[in-house]
């Protein structure tokens, strides 16, 4: 069993920043790739960052430049920090990574429960 739990989402104002973090606990091997992604309401689900096991990092053209995600593998934890918020930011988050189990032929994704970032103008 895995659980990932997410926190840091918050009520800002435009400019601000907020840091957003997930860890994963659970008995697992490895984690992978990591990243987060948001929704707003009305809209599709879509990629805002992830990192993979060797640090690369992807991001959505959106947030580049104001965003910057990491992972701590100690404590199995990804990081968003998030800078310059724009109203447009405004959605819920949520973080999801790829775990390898013990004997497991292939990587499971795992999504966290979502935390709210509501950026006002």
């Amino acid at each position: 069993q895995v659980q990932l739990v997410e926190s840091g989402g918050d009520l800002v104002q435009a400019g601000a920043s907020l840091r957003l973090s997930c860890a994963a606990s659970g008995n697992f091997f490895r984690i992978d790739d990591m990243g987060w992604y948001r929704q707003a309401p009305g809209k599709q689900r879509e990629l805002v960052a992830r990192i993979t096991s060797g640090d690369r990092t992807t991001y959505a053209d959106s947030v580049k430049g104001r965003f910057t995600i990491s992972r701590d593998n100690v404590k199995n934890t990804v990081y968003l920090q998030m800078n310059s918020l724009k109203p447009e930011d405004t959605a819920v988050y949520y973080c999801n990574v790829d775990i390898w189990f013990w004997g497991g032929s292939s990587s499971r994704q795992y999504w966290g429960q979502g935390t709210q970032v509501t950026v006002s103008s």
